[in-house]
């Protein structure tokens, strides 16, 4: 595409895309996947990948994550103001999917997937052994989204504070954290649709 001289599929969200499939995630894409741990007040622990998920804020670093309805992540967060995010490598994608199912809350999804925890240093959920790198938050907010008319939608928005971090050895290089050794697993496109970073892809833009 060069000077606009690409022709484009114009829409208005309210008219409909007029495409076989909704463009909008494939747009905004790709995106981290988030594999929230929390702990009820009841002291059971839930884990759940979210892909609406990114980083906010650098100082303090902040990030967020939306949940399309009031799963029990939410809920534990909203109870108790804790929650641990673990990165997931591509090597961890089986099990990651396994704990994306919807479960009863007094299922603990680390047991059912027969994941090790990680013992976090300043809050109770723990994070998942063996993931890239674990990021230990506690809530500044958790919000239900509005529309521009004011109705409130089933979605959830949590943004938090990242208190402590734990990086796996294996991933960082004379002092620095190279994202292409996590290989994380991104969300892009549709159902099913997920992606790796291949190191190839680098490029590096001079700021």
């Amino acid at each position: 595409m060069t000077n606009g001289a690409s022709s484009y599929h114009v829409f208005r969200v309210a008219d409909g895309h007029g495409l076989r499939r909704n463009p909008l995630k494939a747009i905004i894409a790709p995106r981290p996947i988030a594999w929230v741990s929390t702990v009820s007040n009841a002291g059971i622990g839930n884990l759940a990948p979210y892909s609406f998920f990114n980083m906010v804020n650098d100082r303090p670093p902040m990030l967020m994550f939306s949940s399309i309805g009031r799963k029990d992540t939410v809920n534990n967060i909203a109870e108790t103001g804790e929650f641990s995010i673990s990165t997931a490598s591509r090597s961890q994608v089986d099990v990651l999917n396994c704990t994306s199912q919807n479960f009863e809350p007094t299922v603990d999804e680390f047991d059912l997937a027969g994941l090790a925890r990680k013992a976090a240093s300043l809050i109770r959920p723990a994070g998942v052994a063996g993931s890239p790198a674990i990021l230990e938050c506690r809530s500044v907010e958790v919000r239900q989204l509005t529309t521009l008319a004011g109705q409130l939608i089933d979605t959830w928005m949590v943004i938090g504070e990242v208190l402590a971090v734990h990086l796996s050895q294996d991933c960082i290089v004379d002092g620095v954290y190279r994202t292409e050794l996590a290989n994380p697993v991104l969300r892009a496109g549709y159902a099913g649709d997920y992606w790796e970073i291949a190191d190839p892809g680098k490029f590096v833009l001079d700021r």
